[in-house]
């Protein structure tokens, strides 16, 4: 029999004990009904026993071998969809042949960035996205222009998806606790299906601004150039270009992005 997991620190394990939080999170899914679910890092299953209770697909990505020899123990019917892989270097059109699906799980904090960068490299594919992170990441993807926390993952973000802050978590029902405290949020795909303008010069544009955050526009911008693409003088004279990046809509961020394109593509 296989006997309990340890939490291992290389993999940012922190194993939910609280089986009232763990059905809530689960349920964060019925608002996506009717298509399959995808939990990454399932660890032993504390949501996992919940999300296969509904009508509907599961599968679970899990990258520990431990806990994958436990989930195939304890969850049999599920054993032929525990995938012993790495999230990030998955093809997911294969997950579900094609097929959308809601993505869940509670979140290796150290990677639930990069875990939502491959969300919206296949936003098509994945309408919705619950599921429990750090707080600071949950606060930062759902803040609003203006805000000290608003930056890239905002705005990349919110560009395809509408984000809702559900609740906060305690670190005290986690084995082991975690320095911090986590939240549980929801992105469900919104109405845009064109954003207007090229979406990676969109990405490049607001990485290179943040990465000055501090600076005025007008300052950070001029990366966006090389020597034989500059724009007209007009173009650092708009009133934008004295506002920094956490103050600009995503509307004013495609207006950009457009000026810039008709200069350097």
């Amino acid at each position: 029999m296989v006997k309990r997991v340890r939490p291992k620190k290389n993999l940012g394990q922190h194993f939910l004990t609280d089986l009232d939080i763990a059905r809530r999170i689960a349920d964060t899914v019925d608002a996506c009904p009717s298509i399959p679910v995808l939990e990454i890092g399932p660890g032993m299953g504390v949501l996992t026993q919940y999300l296969v209770e509904k009508p509907r697909e599961v599968k679970a990505v899990e990258i520990d071998r431990e806990s994958v020899a436990y989930l195939q123990e304890h969850f049999p019917k599920l054993r032929d969809n525990i995938l012993g892989e790495d999230f990030l270097q998955m093809d997911l059109t294969q997950v579900f042949g094609g097929r959308q699906f809601v993505l869940t799980g509670n979140y290796p904090y150290d990677i639930s960035s990069q875990i939502f960068f491959k969300m919206l490299d296949n936003k098509d594919l994945i309408p919705c996205c619950t599921g429990m992170i750090q707080r600071e990441v949950a606060q930062r993807i759902a803040a609003e222009p203006g805000s000290k926390t608003y930056g890239i993952l905002s705005i990349l973000i919110q560009a395809w998806y509408d984000v809702e802050y559900l609740f906060t978590v305690d670190e005290n029902v986690f084995n082991p606790p975690p320095k911090v405290k986590s939240a549980v949020i929801r992105m469900t795909r919104n109405a845009t299906t064109d954003l207007g303008c090229d979406w990676p010069l969109f990405r490049r544009l607001v990485k290179t601004v943040f990465n000055q955050r501090r600076k005025m526009l007008r300052v950070s911008i001029r990366q966006m150039f090389s020597a034989d693409h500059q724009p007209s003088a007009g173009f650092y004279e708009q009133e934008i270009m004295t506002r920094r990046p956490e103050q600009l809509t995503i509307a004013q961020f495609v207006e950009l992005t457009n000026q810039i394109a008709a200069v350097i593509l």
